[in-house]
């Protein structure tokens, strides 16, 4: 509630004045400092008075790849003259639009596929209040193997949620966990943590109060899969909810989406509401005496809010700061009860492997690898997109088939399996590597979230790495030492390196700090803030030492080419 009141204020004044916080805090008798406390941690809340037109433009890993600076440097030499109560233009992270880069938000609208031409003209149409159409994101209908009520060559299709109403007629819960096990279904997340072990803890822990979550918040770079998940599998994600929650006991549930993600959002409340219509969602499912209420969480924003405990304080309308771990939140989680929070993609998943068995789920995998996957190549690539995938193809398949691999006369460099997190890696050495998590895991790298984001043989791995680190300088909470602290120094010497002003010292004092945030920092956001670097320092050594100790840019992207091109020392 606190979250809607403040989005109505913010919606009635274009931010939240000094007076309405007063008032607000009154009427939710929550104290003052702390409603100003959540307020200023939340990207979409605002403070201050805004400008006439409030541009953001995404500069984060595939958008930085097509151009995002060089965009936003434009406009901010073409607004300059107009000053900041007309005109912000601002960086900002990932939009989640990584297929359609470079993207950025025009007073919280997404535009995507922008050029600086197509940006000049709606901030100038916004200043003349003149409203113009804005382009809308247009889907073609697919047919995914995943979707176990697709039309199959005119053969009859199962009814939608009909793994939902077998469970409500058997009550065999304990079968759902049992089979998910023996699919071996894990957290599609990143982190692959076995369902039927989250589920089973939720079920079996004490007390009647239980809540379900979903985690649709991917805020990573380079991550599109959920957002594809959302459009075209509404369905599975929504009764892999509803089939989760009966099996853990859990009466309520939240969909925790971004804000940028209206579209999606909307796709999912129409779900939502056919499904009360029919009977399987509410107080009594299906004529039962079982009950489950769904309802949508928008988040305010911020990276740190996919982290489950974060999330978990952002749902609690507190600020999203991760908690200290012991306990679990499959024991003590939202408002301090048992929680079952898992990815979209994981809940989507469910549905598949009750409707269509655990032999199927096994057989669509490959070289051992189990189920389907949904992936997002983006970067330099000739047809980004998210693709659904058998688990375990090759590297090459994905990058150099699916997504249609670099522009006429590139060849692919490196590639970061799983966004900013998994830093970038060879990909001649690792493109007969197979897409699943074992194999990624065993070639010291994550498959993570899926998020590939393909890097060209004309970039400069020192430069995608400092983007990296940037990101999440920008989006750590701050909570821990390490992470806030950590992050900016380590972007601080990265900045030099670009720039000629590394000492060969400096590479033992990255090492050494990268491996104190990976030991202390409180969540996974610190722990994986210098991966980028190390990664780079494993497999491109050469090329970081071309910069620390040689004063040079192999590929001429950072500025330290620009000042040997210019003749001034560097």
């Amino acid at each position: 509630m606190l979250f809607d009141d403040m989005r109505e204020i913010q919606h009635r004044f274009g931010y939240l004045p000094p007076d309405q916080m007063l008032e607000l805090s009154k009427k939710q008798e929550i104290p003052l400092y702390k409603i100003n406390g959540v307020a200023e941690f939340y990207p979409e809340f605002r403070l201050t008075p805004p400008a006439q037109a409030v541009v953001e433009v995404c500069t984060d890993m595939a958008c930085h790849l097509r151009g995002a600076d060089t965009l936003c440097s434009d406009l901010e030499q073409k607004f300059a003259k107009m000053g900041k109560r007309a005109v912000e233009i601002h960086r900002r992270s990932c939009l989640g639009q990584c297929d359609s880069a470079p993207a950025l938000t025009l007073n919280e609208v997404v535009f995507r596929n922008v050029s600086t031409e197509l940006a000049e003209t709606h901030i100038q149409a916004k200043l003349a209040n003149i409203d113009l159409p804005v382009p809308a994101f247009e889907h073609q209908p697919v047919t995914l193997l995943a979707d176990p009520y697709r039309v199959r060559n005119g053969e009859s299709v199962p009814e939608r949620y009909s793994a939902l109403r077998a469970l409500v007629a058997s009550r065999d819960f304990d079968g759902v966990i049992t089979t998910l096990k023996d699919a071996g279904l894990g957290g599609m997340g990143g982190a692959g943590f076995p369902t039927s072990i989250k589920w089973d803890v939720v079920k079996k822990a004490r007390g009647d109060e239980k809540y379900l979550v979903c985690n649709a918040d991917e805020s990573e770079p380079g991550t599109i899969k959920d957002r594809f998940i959302m459009t075209h599998l509404p369905h599975l994600v929504i009764e892999g909810m509803i089939v989760g929650a009966l099996v853990c006991g859990a009466k309520k549930g939240f969909l925790y989406i971004r804000h940028e993600y209206k579209e999606q959002e909307a796709i999912l409340r129409a779900e939502i509401d056919q499904c009360r219509r029919d009977g399987l969602l509410g107080e009594s499912i299906l004529g039962t005496d079982l009950s489950f209420h769904l309802d949508i969480f928008v988040s305010p924003g911020g990276y740190i809010c996919g982290e489950g405990s974060a999330q978990l304080e952002a749902i609690e309308g507190k600020r999203a700061e991760p908690r200290n771990k012991p306990p679990n939140s499959a024991t003590v989680g939202l408002w301090g009860k048992p929680t079952a929070l898992n990815n979209v993609e994981t809940f989507a998943n469910v549905p598949q492997i009750l409707a269509n068995g655990v032999a199927w789920f096994k057989a669509q995998g490959r070289d051992g690898a189990a189920g389907l996957k949904f992936i997002g190549v983006s970067g330099d690539v000739q047809r980004p997109g998210a693709f659904e995938i058998p688990m375990g193809i090759p590297v090459s398949e994905a990058i150099l088939g699916l997504a249609g691999g670099p522009a006429p006369g590139r060849t692919v460099k490196a590639f970061s399996p799983s966004g900013a997190a998994s830093g970038f890696i060879p990909f001649d050495k690792f493109r007969d590597t197979h897409l699943d998590f074992k194999s990624m895991r065993a070639a010291g790298t994550m498959l993570g979230s899926g998020a590939i984001v393909v890097v060209d043989d004309s970039r400069c791995i020192l430069d995608m790495t400092l983007n990296a680190i940037i990101f999440f300088r920008n989006e750590s909470c701050g909570k821990c030492v390490p992470c806030r602290v950590g992050s900016q120094k380590l972007v601080d010497i990265l900045v030099g390196w670009t720039r000629g002003k590394g000492a060969p010292s400096d590479l033992q004092l990255v090492a050494d700090l990268a491996e104190t945030m990976e030991q202390t920092s409180i969540c996974g956001l610190g722990q994986f803030v210098p991966y980028p670097i190390t990664t780079a320092f494993k497999h491109f050594r050469e090329e970081i030492d071309a910069h620390v100790l040689h004063k040079n840019c192999p590929a001429g992207v950072c500025p330290i080419a620009s000042a040997r091109a210019q003749g001034q020392a560097v």
